[in-house]
């Protein structure tokens, strides 16, 4: 039979035990949050202002980088890109998103002419309206020609993001869109496949503000990515496109810079976008 000083330091382990393992459960929740921070950190688009988010994609922000998950990687390998052709990006702005005129019954074709090689994006007006009518808009007012893709994360999420004149993850059409398509049945388990082509926002999971929020910068997956399904799916690259991902992505990023994107080593600049019906 066990003394009262046996008894007594029995207690005490197991409210040891007990303690350590409730530090345990914290901590792993605490990696857990972490790590879905750092993943909505990757994608955010600010469209103009810094934007910080919990959970996504975004419009590029200050803090788009892809937190310890997505971590920059540097390569000696040669650039794989061509020189860009000659012109700059442009700078207009509009106030207002522009007239709803896409067929909701028809697919649209997003060709990104790129310095890395040819990506065509097909794209469905029927789930994201209001997205490929926007895109429709923009690439005909030659928006993207001449646009640096500024961002490419290379590790937990596996992205590259374009869509943005100033090349820094702050820019954006002066309008925003509305989310759309978040539930669509592709994104299992909160994975965007590889392929998928979606918007990125500043949406913050933490505050629930910033729905609505994606102007006109995107990210294209070249390789299944854990993000939840807070960014807007419109298209999936097709024919040889998930090529020039890889090839884009085989080279590595840089380091983050002062507005923490890591820039793709490679040269990737869509000399040319444009979008057709069919």
């Amino acid at each position: 039979m066990a003394t009262k000083d046996q008894r007594r330091r029995q207690l005490a382990r197991e409210k040891f035990l007990r303690q350590q393992e409730r530090r345990d459960q914290q901590r792993r929740k605490a990696r857990l949050r972490n790590a879905a921070v750092a993943a909505g950190l990757a994608v955010v688009v600010a469209g103009g202002a810094v934007a910080y988010t919990a959970g996504g994609f975004g419009d590029a922000d200050k803090s788009d980088s892809a937190a310890p998950s997505a971590s920059p990687s540097s390569s000696d390998a040669p650039d794989p890109c061509d020189r860009p052709a000659d012109g700059s990006p442009g700078t207009e702005q509009w106030k207002k998103e522009p007239a709803l005129t896409v067929d909701k019954s028809a697919t649209y074709t997003m060709k990104l002419e790129t310095t890395c090689g040819d990506i065509s994006v097909a794209m469905d007006a029927g789930k994201a309206p209001h997205t490929v009518n926007s895109f429709n808009f923009l690439a005909g007012k030659g928006y993207f020609d001449h646009t640096k893709c500024h961002r490419l994360t290379t590790g937990g999420i596996y992205v590259l993001q374009c869509g943005d004149p100033q090349g820094t993850g702050q820019g954006g059409p002066g309008y925003t869109i509305p989310d759309e398509n978040l539930k669509d049945s592709r994104l299992k388990g909160n994975v965007y496949p590889a392929g998928t082509v979606a918007m990125a926002n500043q949406y913050n999971a933490q505050s629930g503000k910033g729905r609505d929020s994606g102007g006109s910068q995107f990210f294209l997956v070249y390789q299944d990515s854990q993000l939840p399904p807070d960014y807007t799916p419109f298209g999936t690259v097709t024919g040889d496109g998930m090529k020039v991902l890889k090839k884009i992505a085989d080279a590595g990023a840089k380091a983050p810079d002062a507005s923490s994107n890591t820039a793709p080593n490679a040269t990737v600049v869509i000399d040319k976008a444009t979008v057709r019906k069919g």
